[in-house]
């Protein structure tokens, strides 16, 4: 065995070494999402035969039990071929067939046409062209395309809005299953707001899309009879679920962010910066109905960071009030008179308990205290 050279003080060399590694994992990166996407392409293609054959109709669910035992007979050793999987691929081609028939024109691939040959279904029209979005639905792991399929029957526009939040997020398997079953589709961009007349096209656009309606706050117990600041504890006990919640581009800046406002002190409920939209948003929580009056207190808030944190390179601060519940229609008129970008959603919760159980259960200190005396009595 030659002798290893002792460079361990070349600082060139062991940057190097570093950016090699580095490279190295790219590439297998890389490599590993190109036979994801080849993979998932296969599957469409196959799903696609079955659709143009209409084996299926013709032979009804038998016709899947025999196609996966003739592929399994043909490739003895290859994973993939069940007959639940084979019905995931034609659901698969199902789903999201409908939205390429306006895409395919202008498509000039041949390959990319043979692959989304047949589709002809579609009124739908998508800003990406038929080669591109085939390569984004197939980017995601099979896994999550499964679960996708199962929850969004018959709605591609649904499945794509998953399929993206899920490349944008990087979301592995159990928060896309949250995200799925919390209605995140439904409920995205849905908050009342001005923002549509307050802020320039682009950034109203953006700043609607983080909104929200309502927000699900089941993340945490809290009692029957709680009050704003308890809520606004779990809140922050929870921070990080509830950023998720929030959505891409939430940074946590403070609760009861304090503020001096000539010779009075305010206070912010919850303060972020979102990334996306580059401007800090004021987050104002109430436990009863919307009223029109919180509005004042809300814009009041955005006023003050306008003059006091945000910068030239900072887009004008949103507000956003989140109330237990609201009437649309009186939300709508309230914010008519604002020229503040403001917002109006509601809250839900899942785990309430009530208070006189809440009370009897040992508290974080008490559990912590009664671990102490256990590992001191086990020591001795």
């Amino acid at each position: 065995m030659k002798p290893i050279i002792q460079l361990s003080q070349n600082k060139e060399y062991k940057s190097w070494v570093k950016e090699l590694k580095k490279r190295y994992l790219t590439a297998r990166l890389k490599a590993s999402a190109e036979a994801n996407r080849t993979l998932l392409e296969y599957y469409w293609s196959l799903g696609r035969d079955i659709a143009d054959r209409q084996y299926a109709n013709t032979y009804g669910s038998a016709f899947f039990a025999t196609l996966s035992h003739d592929l399994r007979t043909e490739m003895p050793g290859e994973q993939g071929f069940s007959e639940t999987n084979i019905r995931y691929m034609y659901r698969f081609y199902e789903l999201y067939s409908q939205i390429f028939r306006n895409l395919l024109q202008g498509v000039e691939d041949s390959e990319t046409k043979k692959l989304l040959q047949g589709v002809e279904d579609s009124t739908q029209k998508f800003p990406h062209n038929a080669e591109e979005l085939l390569k984004e639905i197939c980017s995601i792991p099979w896994f999550h395309q499964q679960r996708i399929i199962d929850k969004c029957k018959g709605n591609p526009q649904k499945a794509l809005f998953f399929v993206r939040k899920t490349i944008e997020n990087n979301w592995g398997r159990d928060m896309l299953i949250n995200f799925l079953k919390s209605n995140l589709y439904e409920r995205s961009g849905k908050a009342i707001s001005n923002f549509n007349s307050t802020l320039p096209a682009l950034q109203s656009d953006l700043a609607q899309q983080i909104t929200k309606d309502p927000y699900v706050f089941d993340f945490f117990a809290i009692t029957e009879h709680y009050n704003e600041r308890e809520l606004e504890d779990a809140l922050v006990a929870n921070v990080t679920k509830f950023l998720v919640e929030l959505g891409t581009g939430f940074a946590f800046m403070g609760r009861q962010y304090r503020l001096q406002v000539g010779s009075k002190e305010v206070f912010i409920d919850l303060l972020f910066y979102n990334t996306r939209i580059h401007a800090y948003c004021c987050i104002e929580l109430k436990t009863g109905s919307f009223k029109p009056e919180y509005l004042g207190q809300l814009g009041f808030y955005v006023s003050a960071v306008n003059h006091q944190l945000k910068t030239e390179q900072d887009n004008p601060t949103i507000g956003l009030l989140i109330c237990r519940d609201k009437d649309n229609i009186e939300a709508q008129y309230s914010l008519e008179g604002y020229n503040l970008p403001l917002g109006i959603s509601e809250y839900e919760l899942s785990k309430l308990i009530p208070t006189e159980i809440k009370s009897s259960l040992p508290t974080i200190e008490e559990i912590e205290s009664s671990l102490e005396q256990l590992s001191e009595t086990n020591d001795e």
